[in-house]
Parts: structure tokens; C-alpha cells; sequence
């Protein structure tokens, strides 16, 4: 394909995109109770909302704060980010006729006062795939870098405005992976216990309450059954010595901690079946109540597991298989 037809093609792309845009929001108030939206400055490869919430007296908004990061040009600094989002009371009276887009760089419904701000910015080696905050303390942010490190930040420690020499100053690196990844999952039951996936086929486990050697550490456990990139990781919910995996190589693999061996997982299941040389990309899952795993990718399936007993796969709706494509 010529370098003409390539840019055509990005072109009409970015076209088809911009018109399903508009038909998204103007339906906004048929399909949410609110939208606000914001336009950032760059990309954000990330979002978690942190836990935190405050009610300011006499105010008809709370206000609670989510995690974002940036993926700049190669020359543009880089930036773990918090936001601050303004949002309305269950019992606030609110007008969702009509979504407000005077502004370009947001509009939304729903919210009089509905506002989204930056309020602070660490500094970052490269852009920021993926970050979540420690659920035992959230002020615990780790992020996933295009290095093969992990980082892991305080955010109380670090000042709102990034210092002018661009230095990026981690409270702790983790170390184990040798390229980058996207996978990152926290235990909700180990305070400390943190998961990495990558494309080294590897997974690494931290306990970051190990003495760490120069603000770095190694990992605990690294576990490596993958024959592929390792798309994502998570903790079960429930059962505190479980997680699961899922990677390029189209299979799904649950871990128990308890087990001697860390090179063979307890389930493995091949979640995407199809010709050599398709993988489950941009796979994502969740373990959730009692033994139940959910299971998407771009291949228009999602898959429900009940380990150990059976799979149940559901095709996607035609209308959203575009967007997974």
C-alpha cells in the first residue's frame, strides 16, 4: 500500500469516526442520566477513578478525583496526572434534554457545575500504558512504562507542578520484566501484592512492603506459561490466592499462589480458537463473585467462564463488533 492511499485511508477513517461521534452525542440523553466531557491536552492510554469523595457544604456537587496519564510526541514531556471532577448529587435537580457543546473543548449534560480540571502532574519516563492506585492505601498510584520497569508513586509526596528539569523520580521501581506491558492488578486482600503482565510473556508478583535496595526491587514471583504477549492480569475478588491471565497466545490461565509449581497454572482454557497468526489483542477480563470470569476481546466474542466446570461464549451485538475492530 502507497504512502498516498495510506493517508486516504487514515483520512476517510478519521471521518467515519468523527460522524459516529455525533450521533453518539446527540443520542447522549437518551442513552446517560449525565455527560460531561473534557478534551485533554494528549492522549490518555489510562482512567481509574480514586475512591476518595467530598460533598463542599452549601455545594449541589461532589467532588471525587480519577487517575489519568499521557502519551505524547517523542519530544513532549510525559505525565502521571490526577483530575478533579466535579459531579452532581443524586438529588440535585438536573436538566438532561440537551447536550451543551458550545464550548469545544467540552460539554455535556446533566451538570450545571459539571467541571473536570488537572490538579497535578508527576513526572514520567515515556507515556504512561497503564496505572492503579493500591486499594489499602490509595495514595499509592503504580504505573506500567514503556521501560520494563513498573513505577509505584505516592502522589502526597510529590508537589502538584512537575519540577521544570523533567527528572522523573519514582518512590520505587520494579523490576523482573524485560519489555514493556499493560497488564497492572493490585490485590485486594495483601496489602502490597501487585501484578504485572507484559509483552515479555512474563508475569511478575511484587510485595512491595519488601525492603527495596536504592528505591528498587525485584520481584517475588515471576511466572511464565505464556508463549505470547500477556494482555492483562487480575486478582479474583473473592478468593485472595487466585488470579488469572490472558495473552496473545489465545489462552486464558488461572493461578492459585498455593500450588508448589509457578509454571503451571491450576485452569487453562483457550478462550479464541481461529488460524495461526490471529491472537486475542487488546484482551481484557475480570474475575468477579464466587468462580465466575468474563472475558473479552476484539474478535467479537465475550466469553463467560465458571471454572472449573464450563464455557459459555456470546457473540457481540453486530453494532458494537465495529468498535472492537
Amino acid at each position: 500500500m502507497g504512502k498516498d492511499e495510506e493517508e486516504m485511508r487514515g483520512e476517510i477513517e478519521e471521518r467515519l469516526i468523527n460522524e459516529e461521534y455525533k450521533i453518539w452525542k446527540k443520542n447522549t440523553p437518551f442513552l446517560y442520566d449525565l455527560v460531561i466531557t473534557h478534551a485533554l491536552e494528549w492522549p490518555s492510554l489510562t482512567v481509574e477513578w480514586l475512591p476518595d469523595r467530598e460533598e463542599p457544604p452549601g455545594k449541589d456537587y461532589s467532588v471525587q478525583k480519577m487517575i489519568l496519564g499521557t502519551h505524547t510526541s517523542e519530544n513532549e514531556p510525559n505525565y502521571l496526572m490526577l483530575a478533579q471532577v466535579q459531579l452532581p448529587l443524586d438529588d440535585s435537580e438536573n436538566d438532561a434534554r440537551h447536550y451543551d457543546d458550545d464550548r469545544s473543548d467540552f460539554g455535556g449534560f446533566g451538570c450545571a457545575n459539571g467541571k473536570v480540571q488537572i490538579i497535578q502532574q508527576i513526572n514520567h519516563d515515556g507515556e504512561v500504558n497503564r496505572a492503579r492506585y493500591m486499594p489499602q492505601n490509595p495514595f499509592l498510584i503504580a504505573t506500567k512504562t514503556v521501560s520494563a520497569e513498573v513505577y509505584v508513586f505516592d502522589y502526597s509526596k510529590h508537589p502538584s507542578k512537575p519540577p521544570l528539569d523533567g527528572a522523573c523520580s519514582p518512590d520505587l521501581r520494579l523490576r523482573g520484566h524485560s519489555t514493556e506491558g499493560y497488564g497492572l492488578s493490585w490485590s485486594k486482600f495483601k496489602e502490597g501484592h501487585l501484578l504485572s503482565g507484559s509483552d515479555d510473556a512474563q508475569i511478575c508478583l511484587w510485595d512491595i512492603n519488601a525492603a527495596p535496595k536504592n528505591k528498587s526491587l525485584e520481584a517475588m514471583q515471576i511466572f511464565k506459561v505464556h508463549e505470547g504477549v500477556v494482555e492483562d492480569v487480575a486478582w479474583h475478588l473473592r478468593h485472595e490466592y487466585l488470579f488469572g491471565s490472558v495473552g496473545d497466545d489465545q489462552y486464558l490461565l488461572i493461578w492459585d499462589l498455593r500450588t508448589p509449581s509457578v509454571s503451571k497454572p491450576v485452569q487453562s482454557v483457550v478462550a479464541h480458537q481461529s488460524e495461526v497468526g490471529v491472537s486475542i489483542l487488546n484482551a481484557s477480563f475480570r474475575l468477579s463473585h464466587e468462580d465466575t470470569c468474563t472475558c473479552t476481546h476484539r474478535h467479537s466474542r465475550y466469553l463467560l467462564y465458571k471454572f472449573p466446570f464450563f464455557v459459555l461464549v456470546f457473540p457481540l451485538f453486530p453494532s458494537l463488533q465495529h468498535y472492537l475492530n
